[in-house]
């Protein structure tokens, strides 16, 4: 289906896609590769379920933040310049960013190579995809850089990677570069809303408490269905009563989300 696209052996859609599918329609895509389905529906209800995504959709520029914010964000914007770059910057210096990014995470759900990182770039299809970069003013050196997966009038920050360098030298890079993309995809281009995604599973990074404090994103809650290959859902099910004894991350997360879905 064209609304769904693999990611890390999961199908998922924008969050916005409303439909609730059927067991052929995700019989067909569990085909195609992937080990399950991940199927969000009710978008932005009222309801407050188990699952929501992180989204934001007005922008008030500097008068949302305080004072501090504004500091921060002001600091930032002297010190990077944020701007649309072509794929090739990332493909040329994005694979030492990440890989120095993963390393600080407090939870190590993932690794990076060259291979990974290589299969990541055959993902980013520059029609649905515009990529940003952050530029050290001194030396022009790419500090960190997101990727923004587009959809029809809304977008999601899907990859966000910033040098741990550029954390720690009171330059403040994230609140440029949020303010800076929220500016323009809200600001100026009018979106519906921006997203950093759904609910965190795994809890990497504290970048979702940080949008919600600082950039008022907010919870846009949801329905969830999962639907498995037959082997993985095999195996989700016979796991899941051991989920808070398992030791390895990746199985913990698919776990927990086995537990989130709308009864």
């Amino acid at each position: 289906m064209n609304d769904f696209y693999l990611y890390r052996n999961a199908w998922i859609s924008a969050p916005h896609y409303d439909k609730r599918l059927t067991d052929n329609q995700c019989y067909e895509m569990l085909s195609c590769g992937g080990w399950l389905v991940r199927n969000t529906y009710d978008f932005d209800c009222q309801d407050k379920t188990n699952f929501w995504y992180i989204i934001k959709d007005s922008f008030d520029g500097m008068a949302e933040h305080t004072s501090n914010e504004r500091r921060k964000i002001r600091k930032a914007l002297k010190s990077y310049d944020y701007k649309i770059v072509d794929k090739q910057i990332i493909a040329e210096n994005g694979l030492e960013i990440i890989k120095s990014a993963l390393e600080y995470y407090p939870v190590k759900d993932r690794t990076m190579n060259e291979k990974i990182f290589q299969g990541y770039l055959d993902s980013w299809t520059v029609e649905n995809h515009e990529f940003w970069g952050a530029f050290d003013k001194k030396n022009n050196k790419l500090g960190g850089f997101i990727v923004v997966r587009l959809y029809d009038n809304a977008c999601f920050y899907d990859l966000v990677m910033v040098h741990p360098d550029c954390k720690h030298n009171a330059t403040y890079p994230y609140y440029g570069f949020f303010y800076s993309l929220n500016e323009y995809y809200l600001g100026k281009k009018h979106f519906r809303y921006v997203t950093d995604g759904s609910r965190s599973i795994t809890e990497h990074s504290n970048i979702q408490p940080f949008l919600e404090h600082v950039f008022k994103f907010r919870k846009a809650y949801c329905k969830l269905k999962i639907h498995y290959k037959w082997w993985f859902g095999i195996a989700v099910r016979m796991l899941y009563p051991f989920r808070n004894i398992i030791p390895n991350k990746s199985v913990q997360a698919v776990l927990k989300m086995h537990g989130m879905q709308t009864k």
